[in-house]
């Protein structure tokens, strides 16, 4: 069976990405579906809310996995953020507090901003001469 070429595209974009951009991808993920679900809390429509959340906790629950324990204190401090952002989704999603997915926001948006900077600095480091 021959499926979407779009989702094939994505596919084959998630298997063939580094590290780095996976976990770029799951920061995306997660502020796309945050963004969406504080969109439905606002205009009132909770089952949208309710799916978008739910998605943002399972990639939340993916980093946290995802985490080399080996790498240290960031890692501990990475997985107790993690932990805490993803009991404030749950309680935003039984509220339909848009305040609370906003402070989500802000976390993550951070966060992803120290990764780009991460892989930028990796990347120009293995690339030098």
């Amino acid at each position: 069976m021959v499926g979407n070429p779009y989702e094939q595209y994505k596919r084959t974009q998630f298997e063939t990405a580094s590290q780095g951009r996976l976990i770029l991808m799951l920061y995306d993920g997660v502020l796309k579906n945050l963004r969406i679900a504080q969109t439905s809390i606002v205009n009132k429509k909770p089952m949208a809310a309710n799916t978008s959340l739910k998605k943002a906790q399972d990639i939340i629950l993916e980093l946290n996995l995802t985490l080399n324990m080996d790498a240290g204190e960031i890692a501990q401090h990475l997985r107790g953020l993690y932990s805490y952002i993803h009991q404030r989704l749950i309680e935003a999603n039984m509220k339909k507090d848009a305040a609370i997915v906003q402070e989500a926001i802000d976390l993550l948006s951070e966060l992803k901003e120290a990764w780009e900077t991460i892989i930028l600095k990796a990347r120009t480091t293995t690339t030098a001469p």
